[in-house]
């Protein structure tokens, strides 16, 4: 099928992502995404009293995150709009859920222009205190939300690296088999870095100036993405597996990191007047979620990608592109393996492998650098997939046309 809903090409932009503990560490997530997307909506003279609906993805709380979406319309200056929306947190599918929400309330003839805004920063994430009266002395129970959650499936009690090794074990993948695709994802971003990262700054202002604190002035600049290691055959062949007997080595997986990104989600005459090339037109035609046996997270992305590709009417052989959000290289191995997919032409110009995982965005980025990528190709469908936590997937096809229309 296709949606009513429509991107319009351009009204969408990503910061680079900054490793844990850099340079975003200490700056609030809403308040920087918002910072972040007034300057981008002033550089596409979008201005925000044109939106009457938005969506917020957030997965670390932050202070007074409470308020959500209404806070951060309020700080982009929404103005008299008084533009409301639903805060989503679906762990690392945060992205496509809220793509879907955008999508789902402008079919519905809620809204007509919708922004969909995810942010988050997992560096100094909360340690929260749950109050006990039961416990003895009345001691409270605790927890770190980031390390903490990250090492324990309350499920399955396993931490997330397990979930790759079990389906490394059932596929039999190697080690050697996840290094060489590492080799690749690193060859396919060096590409998105060409030219003065020209394939990046076709939707990522960079330089980029980070702001301090306070939003007044800076402190400092990226010139991309920040904390990306470059591997390499010697490199990775010094890396023992990360659990005893596994397969799974920290060169094999991502890194935590910070960062947000956004999408405008529009019925077609208001993309039309947000578009920068009216010759591109993005349609949304498909989703689809999943859900794996216990402790099998990489698995999930193929049925959610065979449900959002039969929603689209679609089989693989008709995709021109894949993404994928790819926190193992098991996820791409077994992925290809299972669907068909072309495992070394997956993830061209950059993946979450390489770029680093700040859970909320990067699903959203992923699917930017999907449509750009479509453009530079002439149009065709585009796919992207990611796992999740709780053995979860969820995935979204796209449609680019560069005919003049």
């Amino acid at each position: 099928m296709a949606y009513l809903a429509e991107i319009p090409y351009g009204a969408y932009w990503s910061t680079p992502f900054a490793k844990w503990q850099g340079a975003f560490a200490n700056l609030h997530s809403i308040e920087f995404a918002a910072h972040v997307a007034k300057a981008e909506l002033a550089k596409r003279r979008i201005a925000p009293q044109a939106f009457d609906f938005g969506v917020l993805g957030m997965t670390v709380p932050q202070k007074s995150s409470f308020y959500g979406l209404p806070w951060f319309m309020g700080l982009l200056g929404a103005g008299g709009r008084k533009v409301a929306g639903p805060t989503i947190n679906q762990a690392c599918a945060t992205s496509v859920r809220c793509l879907l929400a955008a999508t789902q309330e402008v079919e519905a003839g809620l809204a007509t222009n919708a922004l969909v805004a995810t942010c988050d920063r997992v560096s100094n994430g909360p340690h929260i205190v749950y109050p006990n009266p039961s416990a003895p002395g009345g001691t409270a129970g605790h927890e770190n939300w980031v390390l903490d959650n990250f090492a324990n499936d309350p499920l399955g009690g396993h931490a997330m690296v397990q979930t790759a090794e079990n389906v490394a074990r059932k596929y039999q993948i190697t080690t050697a088999q996840q290094h060489e695709v590492v080799l690749r994802r690193g060859e396919q971003y060096a590409a998105a870095l060409a030219d003065d990262h020209a394939f990046q700054k076709r939707y990522m202002t960079l330089p980029f100036d980070v702001p301090a604190p306070n939003f007044k002035k800076s402190a400092g600049t990226l010139q991309g993405d920040e904390g990306v290691t470059m591997s390499t055959t010697e490199g990775l062949g010094k890396l023992k597996p990360v659990l005893p007997d596994g397969t799974v080595t920290f060169g094999g997986q991502t890194h935590p990191a910070d960062g947000s990104a956004a999408v405008v989600v529009a019925t077609p005459d208001k993309c039309r007047d947000m578009s920068s090339d009216n010759g591109v037109r993005i349609g949304i035609l498909g989703f689809g979620l999943a859900r794996a046996e216990l402790a099998h997270m990489p698995e999930a992305t193929i049925p959610a990608a065979k449900q959002a590709l039969g929603q689209a009417g679609l089989a693989m052989k008709d995709i021109n592109a894949v993404k994928s959000h790819n926190p193992f290289a098991v996820n791409d191995i077994v992925f290809a393996r299972e669907t068909g997919a072309d495992l070394m032409a997956m993830n061209n110009y950059g993946c979450s492998l390489v770029w680093g995982h700040p859970q909320g965005p990067t699903g959203l980025r992923s699917i930017i650098e999907l449509i750009e990528e479509l453009v530079i190709r002439g149009g065709g469908r585009g796919l992207f997939q990611g796992c999740a936590a709780g053995d979860t997937a969820m995935a979204a096809v796209i449609d680019v046309d560069t005919r003049k229309h």
